[in-house]
């Protein structure tokens, strides 16, 4: 779950355009589903989580609503309503359900998760 280490790869996911502001999709990374986000802040910032919601047993976490508690940037589970924090991927309600975050970034209007 930590995402300060240095990535092995970075792997190109799509054009940032392909994702709406303020939603997620889900990418396939090296065989991983891995929710993609899209801040329609004024950077147009990008975040990536594991896609799979260990508290429903399913893969929905790039469906989920995307906010914030205080500082936190989170995206809610469309089934549980679990908060995952989109930085570190801690599940707020449940720590032990917390996915893995990965690095990502935009560079020439494309998207790139670190692999």
């Amino acid at each position: 779950m930590n995402i300060d280490r240095i990535p092995a790869a970075w792997v190109p996911v799509c054009a940032l355009s392909d994702i709406l502001p303020n939603t997620g999709v889900c990418a396939l990374v090296n065989g991983v589903q891995v929710a993609v986000f899209h801040l329609a802040d004024d950077g147009g910032r990008v975040f990536a989580i594991d896609n799979f919601d260990p508290g429903s047993q399913a893969s929905v976490l790039s469906r989920g609503l995307i906010g914030n508690l205080g500082e936190r940037i989170v995206v809610a589970s469309p089934i549980y309503k679990h908060h995952f924090d989109l930085r570190t991927g801690e599940c707020l309600e449940i720590p032990e359900n917390s996915v893995n975050a990965f690095a990502a970034r935009v560079e020439d209007g494309h998207v790139w998760v670190a692999a």
